[in-house]
This record gives C-alpha cells, sequence and structure tokens, in this order.
C-alpha cells in the first residue's frame, strides 16, 4: 500500500520518520525530566498498542514511542492530549491544545538533572527554573536546545547545548564558626578551583575571582562556618553543539545571573530569532543564530529590559573553539605519513 505522507507535517508534531516506510517515533515531552509516575501506564499502553513494543529514553530525556503506524497517528494523538494538556497546561504554557498532538518540534525538550530535589551536590533546583523555562521556550515554534544542571558538574552537558543554566552558589563564611581544621581547603583543592588556603591565624582566605559556585566547600565543613545563601543563581552557557561539521563547548555569557534576570532575558530568545531568520521558524540551532549575526548583537538583543543583579557578570566577547573535521587534514592513515617509516 503507497501512502502520500506530509511527513514535514507530523515531524513538526513531534513524529520523527522511521527507516520502516510508514511508521514513525513519537516524542512526548518531559520539561525538566520530572513527572507524576502515573503517565507510566499511558506510555506502556501506546507503545504495546499502537507502538512496536518497545520505547527509547530519548537523548534529549523524551519519551520515544517505536513504531507507530501513520493511520494511527490520529487516535495516538487523541490519547496524549490530556498528557499534553497537564504537562504543559501546570507549566501555564499558551498553546492550542487540538487533535494534531504537539504543536511543533523545534523547541526541544528542556533537559535537567535531578537538582535540588534530590542531588546532595545541587546548589539550585533544576525543575523549578525548567518548569518556569518551559512556559517561554515551548511558546515559541523557534529551534532551541536548553539544558539545567544544578551544580558545575553539569550532569545534564549544558555546555553542549544553545544555553545551559548551570546552577551555583556563592557560600556566605562565618569566621567566628570555623575551627581551622582545613577540610574545605582540602576539599576545594581536590575537586574544585583551589581558591582557598589557610591564613596564619587558621582561618579560610578565599580568592573570589576563579571559585565556580559548587559548594563544596559546605559540605565538608564539620562546623557550619560554610554555609549556601538563599538565592536563585545560575551562569549561563550559550552555543554549544554538536553535529557533523564544526561542534563546540559552549562558552560562559554570565556568571552569578539570579533566577529573575534568567527569565526576563530568555523572554528575549523569540524576539532574537525572529530577527535573525527574518520570522521565519526554520530548523537552525541558537549558536548558528549567534555566529550569523555576531555576539555583540546577541548580546545586546538578549540582555535588552533585563535587570541584572549587582553581582552579575556579562561576557565582554566569546572566543569560539571549534572542532572543524575538513581542517583534520593531517591525520590519516600511518603507512601516509610522511615521517614515520
Amino acid at each position: 500500500m503507497t501512502l502520500d505522507i506530509n511527513v514535514g507535517k507530523v515531524r513538526n508534531n513531534c513524529y520523527r520518520q522511521s527507516k520502516i516506510p510508514g511508521e514513525f517515533l513519537l516524542q512526548l515531552r518531559s520539561p525538566g525530566a520530572f513527572l507524576d509516575a502515573k503517565w507510566l501506564e499511558m506510555v506502556q499502553m501506546l507503545c504495546q498498542k499502537y507502538g512496536d513494543g518497545n520505547f527509547h529514553f530519548g537523548t534529549r530525556q523524551t519519551f520515544n514511542i517505536t513504531g507507530i503506524k501513520y493511520e494511527d497517528i490520529p487516535k495516538v494523538n487523541e490519547i496524549i492530549k490530556p498528557y499534553i494538556e497537564e504537562i504543559e497546561g501546570d507549566r501555564n504554557v499558551d498553546i492550542e491544545y487540538n487533535d494534531d498532538g504537539y504543536p511543533y518540534i523545534g523547541p526541544r525538550n528542556i533537559m535537567a538533572c535531578i537538582g535540588g530535589r534530590h542531588c546532595i551536590k545541587a546548589a539550585q533546583n533544576t525543575q523549578r527554573l525548567a518548569d518556569k523555562l518551559e512556559k517561554i521556550i515551548y511558546e515559541s515554534p523557534y529551534q532551541i536546545k536548553t539544558a539545567v544542571t544544578g551544580c558545575p558538574n553539569d550532569c545534564v552537558k549544558a555546555h553542549f547545548t544553545d544555553f545551559g543554566f548551570v546552577g551555583v552558589t556563592r557560600p556566605v563564611y562565618d569566621i567566628d564558626r570555623c575551627i581551622g581544621c582545613g577540610a574545605c581547603v582540602d576539599r576545594c583543592k581536590a575537586v574544585a578551583t583551589r581558591v582557598l588556603s589557610l591564613n596564619d591565624q587558621g582561618k579560610v582566605d578565599k580568592d573570589p575571582c576563579c571559585c565556580v559556585g559548587c559548594g563544596e566547600c559546605v559540605t565538608r565543613c564539620p562546623n557550619n562556618a560554610w554555609r549556601r545563601p538563599d538565592r536563585q543563581m545560575w551562569n549561563v552557557i550559550i552555543g554549544g553543539r554538536t553535529g557533523k561539521q564544526f561542534p563546540r563547548m559552549g562558552q560562559m555569557f554570565a556568571r552569578w545571573m539570579d533566577e529573575d534576570a534568567v527569565i526576563q532575558m530568555m523572554e528575549n530568545w523569540k524576539d532574537f530569532s525572529a530577527y535573525v531568520l527574518d520570522n521565519k521558524p526554520v530548523y537552525l540551532h541558537g549558536g548558528h543564530l549567534i555566529d550569523r549575526v555576531g555576539f555583540p548583537t546577541f548580546k545586546k538583543m538578549m540582555l535588552k529590559d533585563v535587570d541584572l543583579n549587582p553581582e552579575c557578570l556579562i561576557a565582554d566577547r566569546i572566543n569560539w573553539t571549534e572542532k572543524e573535521y575538513r581542517s583534520s587534514i593531517n591525520v590519516m592513515k600511518v603507512e601516509d605519513h610522511k615521517n614515520v617509516k
């Protein structure tokens, strides 16, 4: 049987074409990768009744249901409608909830580690920020990949997305509680940036310029001389990407940016994308948009009307380091080397 399939349309509704003609893979969003377990029953039913009995944990933390027949897509959309309404509606996402499933695929699922809900290393609550970002990002059709990680360990690989948000803290030191044991100094030396040292009074000195905001000093102090302040602060990484041509690690755009400023900044993303792409939401990653217009224009537009907190630092310029596969001209078989015999 020959099917006349508008692959572009169903793809925009988050159905990806399979190697098997007439079959598709459905990507169910899970913003922040934290959901009510009740939805697992729906996922199981879809896999077993309309898919091939399997599912894949997507690399961007989606539920990927494989083997869906094209003719079953309308029924599947009917089944997932309550899921979309709850997941997106609970985050106040203003989209049209209809029988076509998801409205667009461009804004990729917001990835997040378990963050402040569980991990003792987390400096910030990743699900909280992911939920706030979902309203901004999924109300816009423009392509963007985002990831939220709770601490500078960056388990979610925020450095390889268009926007990566790294939870940080600026630990407060109570000198009167310090017993001079050096535990925080040793920990910083072992796993962070060696910014702490004991002075001749047996107290801790800190070089603030290179602190990564991990809070490891807090976890090691036996007398609570270090504490995390109740501040919602993030480092912002931009322009990271993978790909076949010129992948690169993202670079620091902002340090110590508070959460309100992060939200204000990201509210400018739609206008920036529309400006670069002439209001056409084509498939193009955010890092490429920065490259098209240049970092100064990106910075100006993204920081428009943003109330930066006093501690926030913004990059004056960015030095990208790309892996250009074509330029690796000297990498060849050993027998072809001219200086090895």
